[in-house]
């Protein structure tokens, strides 16, 4: 234990660890619908069960505590990677079989699990090996690498199975092989973090002698006796309801013909217009919408970013009436995203204010698991609805429901003046 690091320079491992946090989410929960329409499944099948797939992120809170108890963070990070890697190996070999759609499903929930899981160890291991100053510097940091891995899955691993489409003429051997390359990828992050990861010195993990339940009990009252709560939660639920019904099906829409009512794009072409372009722009919006409040406050932008997040979506209203060629696809994608990143910097700093006390990791993840089915019920659904009312009806009702959610800026606590 003597020889052991206990601590290193953040570089070394804070943005390899956020990449391997962002890559299976944006895998399960975004390649994953781009796969299952190549695949011929139909929307409503689609949207209805990959939605199911953000379930581990809503519930991850329940075995949190878990994560405190037993082993160590670091222990806990590794241990996933490798699951993820197995995860990702047996998605890779299901798609080759005549019931792949089940199984693949199966395979990607209990990589939604295990992903859910590295979160959680992931965020632990960050406040536990980086100092109070360190923490706050590479808040930046940590997020550009996450949204790396969202270009690097929806935007590389796409365009690659797109060009494997068209060279193998086989679209089940294409994503197998791209899944499996995610697969290896995981090996090779856990091999790199098995060398680097430091042994901080707070990194425990006993379980206490006694009961945790009392302690565990206490974390979710604290949580529902807080000032506002109310207004919190709604806040949570409906700030991003509409992008909660239109994330799923903007693939779909890209891809199919315009007989149906889409663009009739490639997936080479969806890869770089909404997987590429649009997650560099997404990243370009994050960064922006940091430093912005850095410097100003969240309270002088909220509105504006919340603006940007929803008034966007009328481009997917224009779009699925004037069917625009690419010259217009690529900016008004970019732009969408670009607003996105900046709406999504004011969600998460908001939740970041709330979470407070001395359950601040436990109250994050409560408010983070509430934003996961605030994503999850809506996206259930969306399929449905889509394939009821047809594009151009479709994404008007996203823009109608973006009020709600704009609605609970007048009512949600001013936490940032808490602080």
């Amino acid at each position: 234990m003597n020889n052991r690091t206990v601590s290193r320079n953040p570089w070394s491992f804070v943005p390899t660890l956020y990449f391997a946090e962002g890559l299976p989410y944006i895998i399960i929960n975004v390649v994953s619908v781009v796969l299952y329409k190549r695949m011929g499944i139909d929307n409503t099948q689609i949207a209805f069960w990959t939605s199911w797939l953000y379930l581990p992120w809503v519930i991850k809170m329940f075995w949190s505590p878990f994560v405190d108890l037993y082993s160590t963070k670091r222990n806990w990070v590794l241990f996933m990677q490798l699951a993820m890697a197995a995860a990702l190996f047996l998605a890779a070999f299901s798609l080759r079989i005549e019931a792949f759609f089940l199984l693949s499903l199966a395979c990607f929930t209990a990589g939604a699990f295990v992903s859910a899981t590295q979160d959680i160890a992931i965020d632990g291991f960050y406040m536990l090996a980086l100092t109070k100053e360190d923490q706050a510097y590479f808040v930046g940091i940590r997020a550009s690498f996450y949204r790396a891995a969202m270009i690097f899955g929806s935007g590389f691993l796409v365009y690659l199975a797109g060009m494997l489409e068209v060279r193998t003429g086989n679209i089940p051997l294409s994503w197998s092989l791209v899944l499996a390359l995610a697969g290896l990828l995981f090996l090779v992050l856990l091999v790199y973090h098995r060398m680097v990861l430091p042994f901080p010195a707070s990194d425990g993990g006993a379980a206490p002698a006694g009961s945790p339940t009392g302690a565990y009990g206490e974390v979710f009252r604290a949580y529902f006796r807080q000032e506002g709560v109310g207004a919190i939660v709604a806040f949570i639920l409906l700030y991003r309801l509409g992008e909660a019904m239109l994330v799923k099906l903007v693939p779909p829409f890209l891809l199919d013909p315009a007989a149906k009512g889409g663009l009739g794009l490639t997936t080479q072409q969806v890869g770089l217009a909404y997987g590429t372009i649009g997650i560099v722009s997404l990243v370009a919006g994050g960064i922006l919408g940091g430093w912005l409040v850095s410097k100003h406050g969240l309270k002088r932008w909220i509105w504006p970013m919340a603006l940007a997040l929803n008034l966007p979506d009328l481009f997917y209203v224009y779009m699925a009436h004037a069917q625009p060629g690419m010259h217009l696809v690529y900016p008004l994608v970019a732009l969408e995203q670009f607003g996105y990143g900046l709406g999504f910097t004011a969600f998460m700093v908001y939740l970041m204010y709330a979470a407070k006390g001395e359950y601040k990791t436990s109250h994050f993840a409560i408010s983070t698991g509430i934003m996961a089915l605030g994503m999850m019920l809506p996206g259930m659904v969306s399929g449905w609805l889509q394939e009821a009312l047809g594009y151009k009806m479709f994404f008007v009702l996203v823009c109608v429901l973006t009020i709600p959610g704009m609605l609970t800026l007048l009512f949600i606590p001013d936490e940032e003046k808490k602080e």
